[in-house]
């Protein structure tokens, strides 16, 4: 797999990266004049090393982790590493679990980790997935008189606290004019919040794929807007500091299986779809939507800095209406990967 990363190329120039493309990367570097003896070793042996265990945590809408897991390949890549598999109803429970210790590596959208960083909590971007603007929404029940989101005014509105649908309901009160004062949102995960919607203790309800799907095909709510235009949707890799640094190989052989995961689940949907329905309990109806709703194809790399620019406005839009308790700077805890890591890939 071939990487292409700025941070590559400031270090080392533009014959620097080409090198790092090819094994023995470190070694040419270091036969160059560009590397010392002692780092040049230590690298490559850092580089090697495998971690025990790798504990991962997902969620339902993680298609491609999920494809990971049900079919072993992490296990068969990472012979000499105990693989743990750990499933969260969202990514600010997913990533409390990553700065507390219990995780190695996850994914979530692109509102987690902007709380987390404001809370303070070591972790790292690694990698990312395209934008998913269809994979998200805002319902109202199909009688409402919610039409416009400027109806939206002193509404009751579900939402999981921190999650991507946090970030896509900011987005729609700016668009139609309101201030975040001017709605009611109700902190929800997501079982709760369909519950909450169902029987009509909120007003709308603010959730991404695939409960956005169940829903949909479950009791025919109304959307009154997805993220086109509004939000895009971003999904994000995470590891803890300690984990992307002491295994850089490792995280990129991860972000390696990911892509490999995305382009089988391309050429053998209906495989994937039976996968993922067997692993979450949805039904195949709502699995085929969710996935259809999915950038194609939808490989994994490193953050652009098109995505920390996109990033940043997430953290911008929650500091400016008070969501978050201090202004942050994402690329302040964006994953840079060595040459030397590159060289394996």
């Amino acid at each position: 797999m071939t990487l292409a990363i700025p941070s590559v190329k400031k270090a080392v120039g533009e014959w620097g990266a080409r090198i790092a493309r090819n094994t023995g990367a470190t070694l040419l570097l270091l036969l160059a004049g560009l590397v010392p003896m002692a780092m040049a070793q230590a690298q490559i042996q850092a580089d090697k090393k495998e971690p025990e265990q790798i504990r991962i945590g997902f969620q339902k809408s993680a298609v491609n982790l999920v494809i990971l897991k049900q079919r072993n390949t992490l296990e068969q890549r990472f012979k000499n590493s105990k693989i743990v598999w750990l499933e969260f109803p969202a990514g600010p429970q997913l990533l409390e679990a990553l700065s507390a210790g219990s995780l190695d590596f996850g994914l979530t959208g692109d509102s987690p980790p902007v709380f987390a960083q404001a809370a303070n909590k070591d972790l790292l971007y690694v990698g990312a997935e395209p934008p998913k603007p269809n994979s998200s929404a805002i319902l109202v029940q199909a009688a409402s008189q919610i039409h416009k989101l400027a109806d939206l005014k002193g509404k009751r509105i579900a939402v999981q606290k921190g999650s991507s649908a946090h970030f896509l309901l900011v987005q729609a009160v700016k668009k139609a004019g309101l201030t975040w004062a001017d709605i009611q949102p109700i902190y929800l995960a997501p079982a709760d919040a369909r519950a909450a919607f169902e029987r009509g203790s909120v007003d709308a309800w603010a959730i991404w794929d695939p409960y956005y799907g169940a829903a949909e095909l479950s009791f025919k709510p109304r959307v009154l807007t997805n993220g086109r235009g509004l939000s895009n949707n971003n999904s994000f890799y995470l590891a803890s500091r300690a984990f992307a640094e002491n295994y850089p190989g490792t995280v990129l052989t991860l972000l390696d299986e990911l892509t490999k995961a995305d382009q089988y689940q391309l050429q053998n949907r209906k495989e994937v779809a039976q996968l993922i329905s067997d692993i979450s309990g949805l039904n195949l109806a709502t699995v085929h939507l969710f996935l259809s709703r999915r950038a194609a194809p939808s490989p994994t790399t490193v953050i652009s800095p098109e995505m920390v620019a996109d990033q940043q406005r997430v953290a911008d839009s929650f500091k400016e209406i008070g969501l978050i308790p201090r202004a942050i700077k994402v690329a302040d805890i964006v994953w840079q990967p060595k040459p030397a890591a590159l060289a394996r890939q």
